[in-house]
């Protein structure tokens, strides 16, 4: 259903962007301003993880410099059939994550340090399934063709009040200031229903990739209880990065409304445990253990006095 409903928005998107471009510049009008943005959005869809990464200032490990993450990684990694990505750690209270690359070949998956020091190992093992679903259901490129057209339409949008729109246009000087306004406001709505409609089914192809939904259930509620107090001040000053992470960076959003680029917290974590009670998951004998606290009463996940031997990551 949520790739039906991604193929809808993108079939509204290309709509609008074709009835635009007949309304305020005629054929060759949006022949231009789309080859425009599509050259824009070509040189980010082949450039945007090393932009990203960087502008986020994350650095690149390994088997030696981190190993639980790194391995934790290339275990979920060959269980959903991807080639092994790049892993990265960003250093930020902020317990997040988020996934780049223009496809499962050139990917890579990121984490802050805060996700690993607050998370479970289980948990943390929830969060990297739901980034890798996103390098598996291609959701760069979904995201980067929506990017497109709606670049294209602001760019059309902004061509009508230089210059007029066509002489064609049935609605007059009125049709162009109303499609102007309004255009570019619909194709922003309908690009965030998107990013909201992936980032469902990257839940539930992470859930299926780590083998616990519950996991990833509880890993949403810990970062959405921190990440409203705990900015991550790159994302601040680039708010148009915060699609990418697995729960909104940005302070002050918790609806799940038409401006918000993720769904609401709430709802994907009752989602998830539907999902857990459809294939019979007990909650109690598969909550994830607490992560170190920052009195060091527990030693956590990722030291080795806390590594568990349970489940697929032990």
């Amino acid at each position: 259903m949520n790739v039906v409903k991604t193929g809808m928005l993108l079939a509204v998107l290309t709509a609008l962007f074709m009835g635009v471009g007949y309304l305020v510049g005629g054929g060759a009008g949006a022949f231009i301003a789309f080859l425009i943005a599509a050259g824009m959005n070509l040189f980010s869809y082949w450039n945007a993880d090393k932009l990203v990464l960087r502008m986020h200032r994350a650095r690149e490990v390994d088997a030696e410099s981190a190993p639980d993450l790194y391995l934790m990684v290339k275990e979920l990694a060959a269980r959903a059939e991807l080639p092994m990505p790049k892993v990265y750690v960003i250093d930020n209270a902020q317990p997040n994550a988020f996934a780049t690359g223009r496809n499962p070949e050139n990917a890579a998956v990121a984490a802050t340090t805060g996700l690993l020091q607050q998370l479970s190992r289980e948990e943390v093992a929830g969060v990297m399934a739901h980034e890798l679903a996103h390098v598996k259901n291609r959701d760069t490129l979904i995201m980067t063709v929506a990017a497109t057209i709606a670049g294209a339409i602001s760019m059309i949008a902004n061509f009508a009040l230089f210059f007029g729109g066509s002489r064609n246009n049935p609605l007059g000087i009125v049709g162009v200031i109303l499609a102007a306004i309004t255009a570019p406001i619909a194709a922003m709505l309908i690009q965030m229903a998107i990013s909201r409609t992936r980032e469902y089914s990257a839940d539930r192809d992470g859930a299926a990739i780590c083998g616990n939904p519950l996991w990833l259930a509880s890993a949403l509620d810990k970062i959405a209880r921190v990440a409203g107090r705990t900015p991550i001040e790159a994302a601040e000053r680039n708010p148009a990065t915060a699609s990418l992470f697995i729960v909104n960076p940005l302070t002050g959003e918790r609806m799940d409304n038409l401006f918000s680029t993720h769904p609401a917290t709430e709802n994907r974590i009752a989602a998830l445990n539907d999902m857990a009670r459809a294939g019979g998951a007990d909650w109690r004998a598969a909550q994830p253990a607490a992560a170190a606290d920052t009195t060091g009463r527990s030693p956590g996940p990722w030291s080795r006095a806390g590594r568990k031997r349970g489940g697929p990551w032990g």
